[in-house]
């Protein structure tokens, strides 16, 4: 009776790490898109910080370093204006604020965090950055790059994988019980890859014919 819960548990943290990963990978990998940097860059970049972060706490804190979608706005207009070595220095520049405001807080306590940024002042920010980045899932949503500027597929199939994505998603959590609604994300991607295969949609030539291990350019 011990192993099987021991199994089932591991079988259970398994299973919901991997919808983490689908939902952290998806994050990480748009921001890139849309920045115009390196995909590759960022995969390899937040695979390190991750590992350094997890040996730093010993695995208190069960998180993933994702890409940061407040970043986007300024690393897109650092591009265009810079380029993209003086945007890469700006982001070194800011993971050293990072470090030092992390260290502050160490000394001071977490209670300074709630003083310089309350609920008030945080909720509105959040909120700004996911409707700024609506128009980015519309885009996706009917079949286009992040920006609208070129059509990857037709609109009617690429509106059918996304509403069966997200119906799927809402009625796993509405209907469903124990495990089956703490991974409703994880079954959302997979009903709507299922979808998005049948419609011809995907195409695995270049995964195939990519090399297991590579170097990010």
């Amino acid at each position: 009776m011990i192993e099987d819960a021991d199994t089932s548990g591991i079988v259970k943290q398994v299973v919901v790490g991997l919808q983490m990963l689908f939902v952290a990978f998806g994050a990480l990998v748009l921001v890139p898109i849309l920045t115009g940097l390196d995909p590759n860059v960022a995969l390899f970049t937040a695979g390190l910080g991750t590992l350094v972060f997890q040996i730093i706490t010993a695995r208190k804190v069960p998180i993933f370093l994702a890409s940061s979608f407040a970043f986007i706005a300024p690393i897109i207009y650092g591009v265009q204006t810079w380029g993209i070595p003086a945007t890469m220095s700006g982001l070194m520049a800011a993971g050293v604020v990072y470090v030092i405001l992390a260290l502050l807080i160490k000394a001071r306590g977490q209670g300074i965090i709630h003083k310089v940024l309350p609920p008030i002042v945080v909720g509105p920010v959040i909120m700004v950055i996911g409707l700024s980045l609506a128009p980015v899932a519309v885009h996706l949503a009917m079949g286009k790059t992040g920006d609208g500027a070129a059509v990857l597929f037709s609109q009617g199939p690429a509106l059918v994988v996304a509403f069966v994505a997200l119906l799927v998603t809402i009625f796993s959590v509405l209907l469903g019980k124990g495990v089956i609604r703490l991974i409703a994300i994880l079954i959302g991607v997979l009903a709507g890859y299922i979808v998005a295969i049948l419609f011809g949609m995907v195409d695995f030539s270049k995964v195939i014919a990519a090399p297991f291990f590579s170097v990010p350019s």
